[in-house]
């Protein structure tokens, strides 16, 4: 159908919309009401929907973003981290774009939408160039009273785990063959690809490791394929309720590995300590930009009553910590800057002692074990020619200590 008779359907059915009803009120009695487009209006403005992000792929952009107030009727997309709008896109007012965001959902996604104000799902079309099916996370919220949607893609493939540069030392506390147990974190900034990084180490288990698997994820992203190992998905608000549901209903289904994909609450925190205590290899990421800053965080999350016992099994069961970043490289594109922490019984002491400031310098002399500081790794990078020297400072979590460094 042109675009031009789908922007029709979008304008009609937003004329429908009563004029006494304002703000979220708009948005509102479109959720109630979408089931009245017919299913070819709908089917038409699916189709408009996958033509953006089939525009998306082949821009090679990250991100898509639709609706709401700041949009300014545009589409935007991030395209090796930058933001657009795309102006040879269509305009979409923000009734219109609430329509084809609507569009997308079912009703019970309708339904939370409408009592949560934000709704995390996911969603797959089928990208016909290349004959396959792609799978994007997305984000619906509220943008001044409008309602707007962000959309990620995944990855077609997975990253092999080699390509990321770890020492032997960290590949080895990486698999379960070599460790039974214990937690591992994947920490870093909302888009540095913590999530790809879980993927590549799901993959290389199941490659290698005949484990069963259960990964717990808001939403689920990359679907990986059952190999060597059998490996579950379970989304959160789809197939369990919570992250800490499923980590407790992980129990009871003979895992050797669980994947959190985000301790995002003390009850998830403290539910996958417990469950690493009791013999499982866990994965998991958290929102922090240092392996110094995840502990920390951690500890902090907990009621103050409760942070010693925290402190004190975490420092038992933590294996290692990859910190990362994506900074802009000298070709236009980014690159991975890392930071990685080895738990030693130095480190578990330190834990234990409430002395996690002393974990820094043990991570800078700790290249023998595998350990590399932020700092350490944008040195490496810029050194290599691979990031500008801006860059480089800008994106350190210590500004004294890289200067210092690469002055040195």
């Amino acid at each position: 159908m042109p675009v031009a008779d789908t922007k029709t359907i979008l304008s009609n059915f937003a004329s429908t919309i009563p004029a006494t009803y304002l703000g979220q009120d708009r948005v509102g009695y479109l959720l109630e009401n979408i089931e009245k487009l017919n299913s070819n209006e709908s089917l038409a403005l699916r189709a408009l929907f996958n033509k953006f992000l089939t525009g998306m792929i082949e821009r090679d952009a990250s991100d898509i973003e639709i609706g709401g107030h700041g949009n300014n009727s545009y589409v935007w997309l991030r395209i090796f981290g930058n933001k657009e709008r795309v102006k040879e896109y269509p305009q979409f007012s923000t009734d219109e774009s609430a329509i084809m965001i609507i569009n997308l959902l079912n009703a019970n996604q309708r339904k939370y939408l409408s009592l949560t104000k934000s709704l995390d799902f996911s969603y797959t079309y089928h990208y016909e160039r290349k004959n396959t099916y792609v799978r994007f996370r997305a984000n619906a919220y509220f943008d001044l009273d409008t309602l707007a949607l962000n959309m990620r893609s995944i990855n077609l493939s997975v990253r092999s785990i080699d390509s990321y540069g770890f020492h032997p030392n960290v590949l080895k506390s990486l698999s379960h063959s070599y460790i039974k147990f214990g937690l591992t974190l994947v920490t870093g900034i909302t888009g540095s690809g913590k999530s790809s990084t879980l993927d590549a180490i799901i993959d290389a288990h199941n490659r290698t490791d005949p484990a069963h698997i259960v990964i717990i994820a808001a939403p689920v992203e990359f679907v990986h394929q059952s190999n060597t190992a059998l490996i579950r998905h379970r989304e959160v608000g789809r197939d369990v309720l919570s992250f800490k549901d499923g980590v407790t209903q992980a129990l009871r289904q003979d895992p050797d590995i669980i994947v959190i994909g985000e301790m995002r609450d003390p009850d998830t925190i403290i539910a996958a300590l417990e469950v690493t205590d009791t013999g499982h290899k866990v994965f998991s990421t958290l929102h922090t930009s240092s392996a110094v800053e995840s502990i920390d965080r951690i500890v902090a999350e907990v009621h103050p009553n409760e942070q010693e016992r925290i402190r004190n099994r975490l420092a038992d069961v933590l294996v290692a910590i990859v910190s990362q970043k994506l900074v802009p490289s000298l070709d236009g594109k980014r690159v991975l800057a890392k930071e990685v922490l080895i738990v030693t019984p130095s480190v578990k002491a330190a834990i234990k002692n409430n002395n996690t400031s002393e974990i820094y310098m043990m991570i800078n002399q700790g290249s023998t074990s595998g350990m590399i500081t932020m700092e350490q790794d944008l040195k490496r990078l810029y050194l290599s020619k691979r990031i500008s020297l801006e860059n480089a400072i800008s994106y350190a979590n210590n500004k004294t200590v890289i200067q210092q460094i690469l002055s040195a």
